[in-house]
């Protein structure tokens, strides 16, 4: 299926039974540090703890009742091995998560708590681990970015925000394979094309800084960040052609400004999300992204699947 307007729109139809219309709030008390009207897309409170919860179930109602019951498998950093894991329980099959070593402990334990299956290996093995288990078990792949049923799921978010607040001038949004920034932008450039959508990745994982400069996808090299979410090495084949027409710049944030996000969200803001969720906010006070005093600026805040032990990164930071 393609990725449109009128499959978000579809999409949006579908998962309604099993998922929230996340708020979109107005956080007056952030304007000063962010120098624009602030609001926030609180995708922290979807019924998973993030937005990965669209896509999981938008692609499993999809899949035949036959497909479904030989189980699912997901490579996952940890939100969409969380969404499939409540998708799976909720649809009465199985589900296998491939994480990565690396992937926090609380994100582990939710998906456990689900009744899931939790695999892990090194970062850059999951996928293969994925497709070998796939083949194995004659389960159903559901990718976390890189497909189109996905895609519109994700999309679903930018349609909310499109008519939760159609004055908006930008949306700023969270960036690893594409999946999220690929749907939104496709239904906001549908829905309200007069607003701007601007993605904010990993200094340390530049992957579609680097493909858009070069015209073409690029792999770059594994590198760690604070941002656990966000650790694709490369755009997504599907999702790379969405991103290029629909999106307009990108923002390669290091992890200090992350952090400051993260910090100013919780201080300030009064929401807690992981250090991911919290990239945008750190485009901004880094000053990647441009905005205005006058701007209506909505940073998508993705997930809150945060452990107390990674607050403790929050102590020595300074707003």
């Amino acid at each position: 299926m393609a990725l449109t307007l009128e499959s978000i729109q579809q999409a949006a139809e579908r998962i309604a039974p099993y998922t929230v219309r996340t708020p979109l709030l107005r956080l007056w008390n952030m304007d000063k540090f962010l120098g624009c009207e602030v609001y926030v897309k609180a995708e922290c409170m979807q019924i998973t703890g993030s937005f990965k919860l669209r896509g999981a179930m938008n692609s499993a109602l999809l899949l035949t009742e036959e497909e479904r019951s030989r189980g699912i498998v997901a490579a996952s950093s940890g939100n969409h091995g969380r969404a499939i894991a409540y998708t799976a329980k909720l649809l009465g099959t199985t589900a296998a998560i491939v994480m990565p070593y690396t992937a926090p402990r609380v994100k582990v334990e939710a998906i456990r708590a689900l009744g899931a299956e939790v695999v892990q290996c090194e970062v850059s093995e999951r996928f293969r681990v994925a497709e070998e288990l796939c083949r194995e078990r004659g389960a159903a792949m559901i990718p976390p970015f890189d497909d189109e049923n996905v895609m519109a799921g994700q999309g679903t978010a930018g349609l909310e925000i499109a008519a939760q607040c159609p004055s908006l001038d930008t949306v700023i949004v969270p960036v690893s394979g594409g999946g999220l920034i690929g749907g939104v932008s496709t239904a906001i450039m549908g829905a309200a094309p007069r607003m701007h959508v601007y993605g904010a990745e990993p200094a340390a994982l530049p992957r579609y800084t680097a493909s858009l400069a070069a015209g073409r996808i690029v792999r770059v090299e594994q590198k760690k960040s604070v941002a656990d979410a966000l650790v694709a090495q490369m755009p997504g084949e599907r999702c790379f052609p969405a991103v290029e027409a629909h999106v307009d710049g990108f923002a390669a944030v290091e992890d200090e400004y992350i952090l400051r996000g993260m910090k100013l969200l919780l201080t300030e803001g009064k929401l807690l999300c992981e250090p991911s969720s919290a990239i945008g906010i750190g485009a901004v006070m880094q000053g990647l992204i441009e905005v205005r005093p006058t701007d209506k600026v909505c940073f998508l805040i993705s997930g809150g699947s945060v452990g107390l032990e990674q607050l403790d990164m929050l102590k020595t930071v300074e707003i």
